[in-house]
């Protein structure tokens, strides 16, 4: 669906974002993903700046581990992030550290959820998203899935090979009404992986609009090395 206005946009003033980084990163071999140094810049910075530059959205909030605490709010007063308002502990589940990243939010009409861990995020796609949840409600980012999916049983047999046509691979940005989404985490208490997931659970529906396959979410060390690389032919290409 094409949504190209600049006039669809809300004043950025009733758009705020949550980045999301208070996992433990328990994959990265004892590296810690939201500190670690990707292209001369610690990831999450590299993450915040992306929304410095985004001119849809007003204001953030960045959630993180309360290991890092202190150090997070050290590199946003050494960036002069002019977006970011607070830096808050997590909580014990993504869900739970959403929801504090919600509290902290002052009052706006469309709340951004995206992981710390998806450095290289563009503008365009946050924008992308934006447009589309304000046309439908909630909006999340996904790709198509290139790869053959196949149903296996738990001991490793093959159940049935599904159609790629009728899955995406889903990222963040997410996008939401607020109250939608406030919503949500008032009435939704199952563990879920994602925020939309818990606005399906209560029959809102979420469209999807094009993410970014360079999007990827910086879990393991090979990740990295991953987007070390994309970040380098990016910056060739610019």
């Amino acid at each position: 669906m094409a949504r190209d206005s600049e006039e669809q946009f809300p004043d950025p003033e009733r758009v705020g974002a949550i980045i999301v980084s208070a996992g433990a990163s328990t994959r990265m071999a004892g590296v810690d993903k939201t500190l670690v140094e990707l292209g001369g810049m610690p990831l999450i910075a590299r993450t915040v700046e992306v929304f410095e530059r985004t001119r849809a959205v007003g204001f953030v909030v960045l959630v993180v581990a309360r290991s890092d605490l202190d150090e997070v709010a050290d590199i946003a007063r050494d960036y002069r992030w002019k977006k970011v308002l607070h830096v808050r502990v997590g909580g014990e589940r993504r869900q739970d550290s959403v929801r504090i990243g919600l509290r902290a939010l002052p009052q706006c009409d469309w709340v951004v959820v995206h992981d710390g861990a998806r450095p290289l995020v563009t503008p365009k796609v946050i924008e992308d998203g934006l447009l589309t949840a304000v046309a439908v409600g909630a909006a999340t980012a996904a790709v198509a899935v290139v790869d053959t999916i196949k149903v296996v049983t738990d001991d490793g047999h093959v159940v049935e090979t599904v159609d790629r046509r009728t899955i995406a691979a889903i990222q963040t940005p997410q996008i939401f009404r607020r109250d939608l989404l406030e919503r949500a985490h008032d009435e939704v208490e199952i563990d879920v992986t994602d925020d939309s997931s818990m606005l399906e659970s209560q029959g809102i529906a979420v469209e999807v609009f094009m993410g970014d396959r360079a999007n990827i979410k910086v879990t393991t060390p090979e990740d990295l090395i991953i987007a070390e690389a994309l970040l380098l032919a990016r910056r060739g290409g610019a």
